[in-house]
């Protein structure tokens, strides 16, 4: 009998993992006590199975969500890492994985440490924390041999690489790290990373475009960065391994964040193997960060006052395909407020090896299920997914691996 997709829900609020049969919701595993790093999110490993950083006990979780199936545990492996977590990524062969530092619950950057992790070293996964430079970086994993580890700082901006290995080799007590190669960046703005593991190319999302940089040996070098083609500018990236694109949200507007319901947004997308494929898809006022890539689509949540909605983007002949309304969520975001301090969220998750598309309901405990363009049910769980909680599709052989970067 072939495996169905299945969904992690995570409450990083409650503190709940749980894994879901789809479509019925039936449940297939349940985590209790783990508080995922939600900014870090979800990051697919070969094999099918998934990563993330609980931020409260201060460990990387490696899950095996069909390892039940076959008399496997869930939790497949486990190992320390320096908390809060703000990216996590992997190389492409998913042994090696670097866990960078962020703010947390503090308004201003205050942790300088990197987490590097050899999930297979012998006897169990090992892990070696270093010092590297206080901010919120950025990290890609280049390279299946002798990788290295690439962080994107901002101000001023930066590309450091570490070899993997002289990482691992660290003494303990956290030492400072030296790079083996840095390279600066035009803009001081950094956010968002995406890593194409056929070509070795890293990209980061910056105010003046995407940048690029190859891996050459030991060495990165830098290359044209690519426009936004237009005004504002993108705050996420994300790989579509299936159709080799890269996808974002460009935001435009005022500034001020009480202002968020003026924003503009248009899907951004660039071929990775045709650099005639680019271009911009409008998607509505709001707020829309985060996206999810289907075997058809790619899927924005897009929240307004005047109501939110799922929005489907065409992933081979980019359009929009779908707006499907979504209920209204109580504790939203309101205009002249902030719309991501003390509200509710939405999650959006999706496999690019399934038609299926989930979207969480924050607060109400409610996760949106739509096939293709209709809808599929509502499902329901025992908590309350505070902030939208945080949602990771899979299915079996979707090769969502091939997009290396936390979720």
């Amino acid at each position: 009998m072939p495996l169905s997709p299945r969904l992690l829900v995570a409450d990083q609020v409650a503190g709940s993992l749980r894994l879901l049969d789809l479509p019925d919701g039936a449940v297939a595993g349940v985590v209790a006590d783990r508080h995922l790093a939600e900014h870090a999110g979800f990051l697919a490993l070969p094999g099918g199975r998934a990563a993330f950083v609980d931020d409260l006990a201060g460990e990387l979780v490696v899950l095996d969500p069909y390892g039940p199936d076959a008399g496997r545990p869930l939790v497949a492996a486990t190992a320390p890492v320096a908390v809060p977590a703000e990216h996590l990524a992997a190389d492409p062969t998913g042994r090696r994985i670097a866990v960078t530092t962020g703010l947390g619950r503090n308004h201003a950057a205050w942790s300088d440490l990197l987490t590097a992790v050899d999930l297979d070293a012998p006897d169990r996964p090992r892990a070696v924390r270093v010092r590297t430079r206080t901010g919120e970086p950025g990290v890609t994993v280049l390279g299946a041999d002798d990788p290295l580890v690439v962080l994107r700082h901002r101000e001023p901006g930066a590309l450091t690489a570490y070899r993997h290995a002289d990482l691992m080799a660290a003494a303990p007590a956290c030492p400072p790290a030296t790079p083996a190669y840095e390279t600066g960046l035009a803009d001081a703005d950094g956010h968002g990373d995406a890593h194409d593991p056929l070509t070795g190319r890293l990209f980061a999302a910056a105010g003046s475009g995407v940048h690029r940089a190859r891996r050459e040996g030991g060495r990165l070098v830098v290359e044209e960065p690519l426009p936004w083609g237009g005004p504002g500018r993108g705050y996420y990236l994300r790989l579509d391994p299936a159709r080799r694109t890269l996808w974002s949200c460009v935001r435009g507007g005022p500034p001020d964040p009480g202002r968020w319901p003026e924003w503009t947004n248009d899907a951004w997308f660039h071929g990775l193997d045709d650099d005639r494929r680019t271009g911009r898809v409008p998607l509505g006022p709001g707020l829309v960060f985060r996206l999810a890539v289907s075997a058809a689509h790619i899927a924005y949540a897009r929240v307004h006052p005047d109501g939110d909605e799922l929005v489907l983007v065409d992933a081979e002949s980019p359009r929009v395909a779908a707006r499907l309304p979504l209920p209204a969520m109580d504790g939203a975001p309101r205009p002249g407020g902030t719309p991501w301090d003390g509200v509710q969220r939405r999650a959006v998750a999706a496999s690019p090896g399934s038609a299926l598309v989930a979207v969480s309901r924050g607060g109400h405990g409610e996760i949106h299920l739509f096939d293709g363009t209709s809808p599929a049910g509502t499902l329901r769980v025992p908590a309350p997914l505070d902030e939208g909680g945080h949602l990771a599709l899979l299915a079996p052989g979707d090769g969502a691996h091939l997009d290396p970067v936390g979720r």
